[in-house]
């Protein structure tokens, strides 16, 4: 989350949002973007079309950014300001979101350094036009705690059948962790692939550890986007059915989405 090479150095900068081939300017009426009562607006490059906004200088150098964005809510409020305007463009047609904080000292600096991209931008919106983006995450129960009365080490006045036992309760449980694991891994790894045959590309993402996600009695084995058509959606939404009825596990679909995690992609 770091402001453009190209640093602002007068009282306004141009901040970019997302880069497309058609824009409504009506679309973007109403949207506040991250600077109150300046127009979120279109600047055109070669063919392209960049969503931009006017924002106050000072407040957006890189310095700047770290101070603010070191606040959680005041991140949070950025990321979401962005992400509105980036869902209004595309509403529009395929659009390339760009990253939070690029900027640009003015329109012309913009219009310069995105024009060196024009070909990039052209090939993305080529293979992003008729897609969106779709989230899977896929839970599984969390592995049963050992319990105490299961698991204490026998005394000294048991006999060598006790320890016996309490050796074979160790390795049973020990045993059944690690099919417990197996079992997971596989269900993702089949749920991946039968979706990627669905996509037209496909990201795998590192799961939510439960402490990200606050789950006790569940864990994330599969956090995947794939990238599909309007025809395929369907299919995957079908697909998803599936393997929660087959497996059982909690298979969760998202979407569609502007296709961030396809931008850098081709």
């Amino acid at each position: 989350m770091t402001a453009h090479p190209d640093a602002p150095e007068t009282a306004a900068a141009t901040y970019v949002f997302a880069v497309g081939r058609r824009l409504d300017p009506a679309v973007l009426t109403g949207l506040t973007g991250l600077a109150a009562g300046s127009p979120v607006r279109g600047l055109t490059f070669g063919p392209l079309t960049a969503v931009v906004q006017d924002v106050p200088a000072a407040e957006f150098t890189p310095e700047a950014w770290q101070e603010r964005l070191s606040d959680r809510a005041e991140l949070e409020r950025c990321a979401r300001a962005h992400h509105e305007v980036v869902t209004g463009a595309a509403a529009c047609g395929p659009t390339v979101p760009l990253a939070l904080a690029t900027l640009y000292r003015s329109d012309d600096s913009a219009r310069r350094a995105l024009a060196a991209d024009t070909h990039r931008f052209a090939a993305t919106l080529d293979r992003l036009e008729g897609h969106a983006e779709w989230g899977v995450k896929v839970w599984v129960p969390a592995a049963a705690p050992e319990r105490p009365e299961t698991t204490a080490a026998p005394s000294r006045r048991d006999g060598g059948g006790a320890g016996r036992a309490y050796l074979e309760r160790k390795r049973g449980l020990h045993r059944a962790r690690e099919h417990h694991h197996d079992r997971a891994l596989r269900i993702a790894e089949d749920v991946d692939a039968a979706l990627r045959r669905l996509a037209a590309a496909a990201r795998r993402l590192r799961p939510h550890t439960p402490e990200m996600t606050g789950e006790k009695d569940r864990v994330q084995v599969l956090n995947a986007a794939y990238l599909m058509t309007a025809v395929g959606e369907k299919e995957l939404l079908d697909a998803a059915e599936t393997w929660r009825r087959r497996t059982g596990a909690d298979v969760e679909v998202s979407g569609p989405w502007v296709p961030y995690s396809f931008v850098g992609e081709g």
